[in-house]
């Protein structure tokens, strides 16, 4: 497949800091098979969703948040040419060398191996491609070593989550029995999984039955479950987590967050309402500063939305409008060597767009990238 064509900027004045900064900074590796870091902002990923061939679209963050085009790197799966409704089709593990992303036309997960930034080599290589062990997988959490997707599946065939173990040179090892059904066979329009910060549980959203569904974690890795939680907001859809371990989730009908606690059982309480940020479908959630600040971004008049996060996971509305974004912002991340950059996905526009995060969680647009494909899908960052 061509890489995509794409449009950027990068002043050469900042291009030379960069080589220098990154040329004087670098670190001797600490024996003969260590990889050799080179100190970077980091990077961002995407994938086509492509029905003939999906793909990984690779950016390096540079200077000021610049988009460095990095590569593009087949999965040798299938996308499926449309929305998956989803968050979290493409995830990183903690450390940042493993690079997850779904194959939704084809059932299965990609993996690779993400490269040192300014090691010689490209950034990803691709590591395996293995079944999602269900149908129409949309989400992939990771904590550890321990990795599970979320099937949608069909009107005729019921959705699921299953597990893996990462073992090494990131290969998905399958735990055999680890499969566990969402809050009911019928189609439940599930749009993301995710582990809590201290591993011990999954989250599930259910946009069709508002509902979500919470699964406890053994030391095994073997989920059990679900606990089903009538959703306080309709539609519930992405999620990240604040302070205090606290559950943050949006609710796309009423354009609005959601914190809840999430009980060693699973039980999950609310902690603040479903409170509307006055615009339309917050579907998208990413938080920052240790959890301090989450964002909101609405798909459908195109603003990010800024809340503050309580000690014990309460909820205030700080900027309804902190910034505007391009055409149906569907999709956030945060990059940079100091988690400084919120990257968001516009899907009408075809880009990507780069905010530098101020004191106070404020934002200030920097850089983008333009001509993806309009079938491009996810978004994770480092």
């Amino acid at each position: 497949m061509a890489p995509t064509r794409v449009l950027w900027v990068l002043p050469m004045i900042a291009a030379l800091l960069f080589v220098v900064s990154t040329g004087a900074t670098a670190q001797a590796a600490a024996g003969p098979n260590a990889e050799l870091w080179v100190p970077t902002q980091g990077a961002v990923f995407t994938m086509t969703n492509s029905p003939t061939g999906n793909a990984i679209l690779a950016y390096e963050i540079g200077p000021q948040g610049s988009l460095i085009p990095a590569g593009t790197f087949a999965t040798h799966g299938l996308g499926t040419g449309v929305s998956l409704a989803d968050s979290g089709s493409v995830a990183l593990s903690s450390d940042h060398r493993s690079l997850f992303v779904v194959d939704a036309g084809s059932n299965a997960v990609s993996v690779f191996h993400v490269n040192p930034i300014g090691g010689g080599v490209p950034l990803l290589t691709f590591t395996e491609r293995v079944s999602s062990h269900g149908v129409l997988p949309v989400s992939i959490a990771v904590s550890g070593q321990f990795v599970y997707v979320l099937n949608a599946g069909t009107s005729v065939t019921p959705g699921n989550i299953f597990g893996f173990f990462l073992g090494d040179h990131g290969l998905l090892l399958p735990l055999p029995g680890s499969s566990r059904p969402l809050s009911t066979s019928a189609s439940t329009a599930p749009a993301q999984i995710g582990f809590t910060p201290t591993g011990n549980a999954l989250v599930v959203t259910e946009k069709n039955t508002s509902v979500l569904d919470s699964y406890v974690v053994d030391t095994q890795g073997y989920a059990s479950g679900p606990t089903v939680t009538a959703s306080n907001g309709a539609t519930p859809y992405g999620f990240a987590f604040g302070r205090g371990g606290s559950l943050i989730v949006s609710d796309a009908a009423a354009s609005a967050l959601t914190s809840y606690h999430v009980a060693a059982s699973g039980a999950l309480t609310v902690k603040t309402p479903a409170l509307s940020d006055g615009q339309a479908a917050a579907c998208w959630v990413a938080t920052v500063d240790g959890g301090q600040y989450a964002f909101a971004a609405n798909a459908h008049n195109n603003t990010i939305s800024t809340y503050g996060v309580g000690p014990r996971g309460g909820l205030t509305l700080l900027v309804p409008v902190a910034e505007t974004t391009g055409a149906a912002d569907t999709d956030m991340a945060v990059g940079g060597s100091q988690a400084q950059f919120l990257l968001v996905y516009d899907a009408g526009a075809g880009e990507i767009q780069d905010f530098q995060i101020g004191p106070g969680a404020s934002l200030s647009p920097q850089y983008a990238v333009f001509g993806l494909p309009a079938t491009a899908e996810g978004l994770a960052a480092f």
